[in-house]
């Protein structure tokens, strides 16, 4: 049976990361300061190893053990396009995101402890690469250089394994020099690659580029996605779709009408994901305008207002054109969480489970593709070593055995 590895989830949520990792994985640790996220986690996996707490109140004494990996997906939004934008200057000033160096505080300890995690995977929007004109990136990737570890940065769309446009930026950092395949050393994101020419040399000089294989790709569509009936996500007004319409522009209407002429034709339904969001006119004033799309949702997002939640519009061969908010159950399929997966009863409290979360099969190919291949060639590396200290005999210098990976205490 393959050794299994050991990780602590910070910043939890709902337990999305752990639910990506697959049964290869134990969890020694788990955290989130949000109640209904942290119920909806001991409903689903006990809560043994889950602490409710604020990431800045807790001890290293609260991690137990030594973990291979320590994922941290911290708040976004104050990097995010859709948030405030303040960044996450360390002090707190930021706001909300900047909460992460108080998880790197953390790390720092646990290394002081000889115990740091072996693999760090950090998770946020693509903001984090441009937030503060790029300080912000600047500033992690340099903590990490300074912390002795090595790193590379990926952006992965949830888009290639759900139907959900949700690209991501993915930090992985690590100790050591295991042999990994290179990469390209320029990202193929234009933003990415803009934050790492930029960098300050001593974060540039700790990058050490890593292949990421393309996502597997779905042909999955909005429309299998859908809940029938819904048990939630309320239906609209009849003059709900008019009132969408009447905000589209020609492009985005002319989407529309080939969607209801496809139902036309093949006589089955059809189910767009609408966001109204603010736009530029012709003179440069603000606008509100209504984006559809057929093929993917828009990416999720925590429900703060009646905007800001998915509206579908449902081209039905019987019943026309209707419209209704995604039903929570929605939203946990476009994370890729499995229909077992026990909501919050309260329907916001799970839409915001779903759109804070990172999608479950974007956390688990960053695990099987980064994180242990990286992890097998520390253990390789490790045995190779002790078996040239073995060959030089007993007058050579001691080196380390090899770790030992042992299944996780319950």
């Amino acid at each position: 049976m393959p050794a299994r590895r050991r990780f602590y989830e910070f910043f939890a949520g709902g337990g999305m990361a752990r639910i990506g990792f697959g049964e290869g994985w134990d969890c020694l640790f788990a955290n989130d300061i949000d109640r209904d996220k942290c119920r909806a986690y001991r409903d689903n996996f006990g809560g043994d190893h889950l602490v409710e707490r604020d990431v800045a109140q807790l001890s290293v004494a609260d991690l137990p053990g030594r973990a291979d990996l320590a994922w941290a997906s911290f708040p976004c939004q104050d990097l995010s396009l859709a948030g405030a934008r303040r960044g996450m200057e360390m002090g707190g000033a930021g706001g909300r995101s900047s909460v992460f160096w108080a998880f790197w505080f953390l790390i720092e300890r646990l290394r002081d402890e000889g115990r740091a995690p072996r693999v760090l995977a950090i998770e946020n929007v693509i903001g984090l690469a441009s937030s503060n004109k790029g300080r912000d990136f600047n500033a992690l990737c340099t903590a990490l250089a300074q912390g002795g570890w090595r790193w590379d940065a990926h952006v992965v769309d949830a888009a290639g394994f759900l139907p959900q446009s949700r690209p991501r930026l993915f930090i992985t950092a690590w100790r050591g020099a295991p042999r990994m395949p290179a990469a390209d050393p320029v990202p193929s994101h234009p933003a990415l690659a803009r934050a790492i020419a930029a960098l300050d040399p001593e974060a540039a000089r700790a990058r050490v580029p890593l292949r990421l294989p393309p996502p597997p790709g779905t042909n999955l569509m909005l429309g299998d996605m859908l809940e029938d009936p819904p048990a939630s996500g309320k239906w609209l007004s009849p003059a709900a779709p008019k009132r969408l319409i009447s905000l589209m522009t020609l492009r985005q209407r002319a989407k529309l009408d080939a969607a209801c002429e496809d139902v036309r034709i093949r006589g089955q339904r059809r189910a767009g994901g609408v966001y109204r969001r603010t736009r530029k006119d012709a003179n440069g004033a603000s606008i509100q305008r209504a984006e559809v799309r057929f093929d993917v949702a828009g990416c999720l997002r925590t429900p703060a207002g009646g905007s800001s939640r998915l509206t579908l519009l449902i081209v039905d061969p019987q019943l026309g054109l209707r419209a209704r908010l995604l039903s929570a159950r929605e939203a946990a399929r476009l994370m890729g969480l499995p229909e077992e997966y026990r909501l919050p009863p309260s329907y916001t409290a799970a839409y915001k489970l779903a759109g804070d979360g990172v999608a479950a099969p974007v956390a688990g190919w960053i695990a099987r593709h980064l994180a242990e291949p990286l992890l097998d060639a520390m253990d390789a590396a490790a045995h190779e070593a002790t078996l040239a200290a073995a060959a030089a005999g007993p007058g050579a210098a001691p080196t380390a055995p090899p770790r030992r990976r042992t299944r996780a205490s319950p």
